[in-house]
């Protein structure tokens, strides 16, 4: 919103440009000093907070192509010129002195009507963009709503287990310093973590931009992810899945468990361990345990006899009949 004290500060000269900078080059000017001025980079220092403000005001009005134009055309005025009275008359700085020229009048001209057409009402109507001078919304139109800062963005990769559990860790943004940013437990690979906050400041009073983080995961050399659920290839020798036996099962960042395989169990059976998988706000999942039957590459000339002397006792059949049949259609 335009303001009386326009015709004292000079933005340009705040922010360092020429009346002339586009918008790219203003923007590139102001980040260059908010980064230098900002309190956060300069803890406790009155002077620096101060220069801040002055800085964020320019980049404010000078940044809003209405504001700017709006700021120029009272600019264009002349320093102080603002400061007039209705009866203006022979007064320094009275209302002919301000819009004399503008009229083509000399002294003592008649005052355009504030109610007529091409009035006072219009005058300023025109050039802050509608609105009577003096009503309640001050004579200049608003700019709206205070608007949220710029968001901020980051990756980073994470090893299999914190990604699991949960950490917090230490961050560089694209822009911005380094922070702290907690990651929640559970978090999976290529999912974007929104940090509230944690961007830009707003540049006219509204809420900080975020942190937009884009996670990346390691893979793990034993346990795999399937949602909720952590996989594990358990290997069995082929006496343990004949016979049966209770093993040890390896666990995410704790002790292993004891699991039960029972006689007869084959290669690809899945054995479930309730609650040891990835515990999350939204759930917890289980840990899933597939058997795989190690069959042994080197046999002794007895361990040859007995197995052959083994599968002479075993039922004649072929255990691929089934397969064959079904493959013919």
């Amino acid at each position: 919103m335009a303001s009386q004290d326009w015709f004292d500060k000079d933005f340009y000269a705040v922010l360092g440009v020429s009346k002339d900078v586009t918008p790219a080059e203003l923007k590139k000017a102001y980040r260059k000093l908010a980064r230098k001025y900002h309190p956060d980079a300069n803890p406790g220092d009155a002077a620096a907070e101060g220069r801040f403000k002055e800085i964020s005001e320019a980049n404010a009005v000078l940044g809003d192509p209405e504001q700017r134009q709006e700021y120029d055309q009272m600019r264009a005025m002349g320093p102080g010129r603002a400061r007039f009275t209705a009866g203006g008359g022979g007064q320094q700085g009275g209302f002919d002195d301000v819009f004399g020229g503008m009229f083509g009048q000399g002294g003592g001209r008649q005052r355009p009507s504030a109610a007529g057409a091409g009035g006072f009402d219009d005058l300023f109507g025109g050039m802050f963009g509608g609105g009577g001078f003096g009503q309640s919304t001050g004579g200049f139109r608003g700019t709206g709503a205070p608007t949220k800062g710029r968001d901020f963005s980051a990756s980073t990769t994470l090893d299999f287990l914190t990604a699991i559990k949960g950490d917090t860790i230490k961050l560089q943004p694209s822009e911005g310093r380094p922070m702290n940013v907690k990651v929640p437990a559970g978090v999976s690979d290529g999912q974007k973590i929104r940090v509230r906050g944690k961007g830009e400041e707003s540049l006219d009073g509204g809420t900080p931009g975020d942190l937009v983080l884009t996670v990346s995961v390691r893979k793990h050399p034993v346990f795999e992810r399937e949602g909720l659920n952590l996989r594990v290839d358990v290997p069995v020798t082929f006496v343990e899945a004949t016979l049966g036996a209770t093993i040890e099962v390896p666990t995410l960042g704790g002790e292993p468990v004891r699991l039960r395989v029972a006689p007869g169990t084959p290669s690809g059976r899945v054995l479930r361990v309730k609650g040891r998988g990835v515990e999350t706000t939204k759930g917890t999942g289980d840990l899933l345990a597939t058997v795989q039957v190690a069959v042994p590459s080197h046999l002794s000339a007895a361990a040859e006899k007995a197995l052959a002397d083994f599968a002479a006792e075993l039922p004649q059949e072929n255990p691929r009949l089934d397969l064959l049949d079904r493959a013919k259609g």
